[in-house]
């Protein structure tokens, strides 16, 4: 009889912390990282979209960039506009901010009825009121005769000046740092911890140690790249080609040959190569793309492509 109760206490035991178990698990939201645009530069190309990506927690959508064409984006990866909570611009070059606008208007016409508080650089408070007014007599149309509530009451703009703390929402800690994207300052790199782990997009940047450091030990990081071979090859043959604009690309972004060191620098799991310059050139292949980067980083490396997902 001692034995049979000690058996049946141990099941006991076991079921409610399997049960236990089973409910902690379910308590955790599923959390994944889809790439919704991975082209580098503000030309629209035929195979990818300017540079964004949804960091999906539960049902809740953080955006980091909205090059063109997001809103589509998002819908393409099966996600809801209306559950748009925060949007997160990392600099103002136009590639980065061209649908921003849109998408508060999409999310908007879809049903928003929560807040969307934005975040970036401080000229989004004027790039904000700048959309709003853009899509203020479709917006007014809509209030009157569909019985609307108005969209600005719904944005929020939070201009950012320096690095640090953010925002908390959902069980996520997002934190920016500056990082060297000249003549753009300021401009941001954001990490977003979250319960099934971390993720950093690097926005567009130099080599920075200011990225190296918020990116310490991060699940997985989103770089920018640039194949500096195919550039140079791409500059010799236009007549027109600008020396400037070239210097601007190799002192403002980073090179195959560098993002590597960066991603080992950092400890970081995963990299993923993204905002590629030049993006959509059937020229560079994947394996062209990875051939600098794994000489210097043992993690796993990942070129991006639109649509890409990636759960934590």
């Amino acid at each position: 009889m001692p034995s049979r109760r000690r058996f049946l206490s141990q099941l006991a035991l076991t079921t409610a912390g399997a049960a236990l178990g089973a409910d902690a698990f379910a308590a955790r939201p599923r959390v994944r990282l889809i790439l919704l645009g991975t082209k580098g530069g503000p030309r629209p190309g035929p195979t990818r979209h300017g540079p964004s990506q949804a960091l999906v927690v539960g049902r809740d959508i953080f955006v980091i960039d909205c090059g063109d064409g997001v809103a589509s984006q998002l819908r393409r990866a099966n996600l809801q506009l209306r559950d748009v909570r925060h949007v997160f611009l990392t600099h103002m070059h136009s590639d980065h901010t061209a649908d921003y606008g849109n998408l508060l208007y999409f999310a908007w016409y879809s049903g928003l009825k929560k807040k969307v508080h934005t975040w970036g650089p401080p000229a989004i408070e004027a790039l904000t009121d700048a959309a709003l007014e853009y899509h203020r007599p479709e917006i007014a149309v809509r209030v009157e005769d569909e019985g609307r509530r108005p969209l600005a009451p719904l944005v929020e703009a939070h201009p950012l000046s320096k690095g640090g703390d953010v925002v908390r929402h959902a069980g996520v800690r997002v934190r920016a740092a500056l990082v060297e994207h000249p003549p753009l300052v300021p401009s941001f790199a954001y990490r977003f911890d979250t319960p099934a782990g971390s993720v950093v997009s690097s926005g567009d940047t130099a080599p920075s140690e200011g990225l190296v450091a918020l990116a310490k030990g991060a699940d997985v990081l989103v770089h920018e790249v640039l194949y500096k071979p195919r550039i140079d090859e791409l500059m010799d043959r236009l007549p027109s080609a600008n020396t400037r604009f070239r210097n601007h690309l190799i002192r403002s972004h980073t090179m195959t040959t560098q993002v590597g060191k960066i991603a080992a620098k950092a400890g970081v799991k995963k990299l993923v190569l993204s905002h590629l310059v030049p993006g959509g050139d059937a020229f560079v292949t994947d394996a062209i793309w990875k051939r600098d980067v794994v000489k210097d980083f043992d993690g796993e490396v990942v070129v991006g492509h639109d649509l890409m997902e990636i759960e934590l």
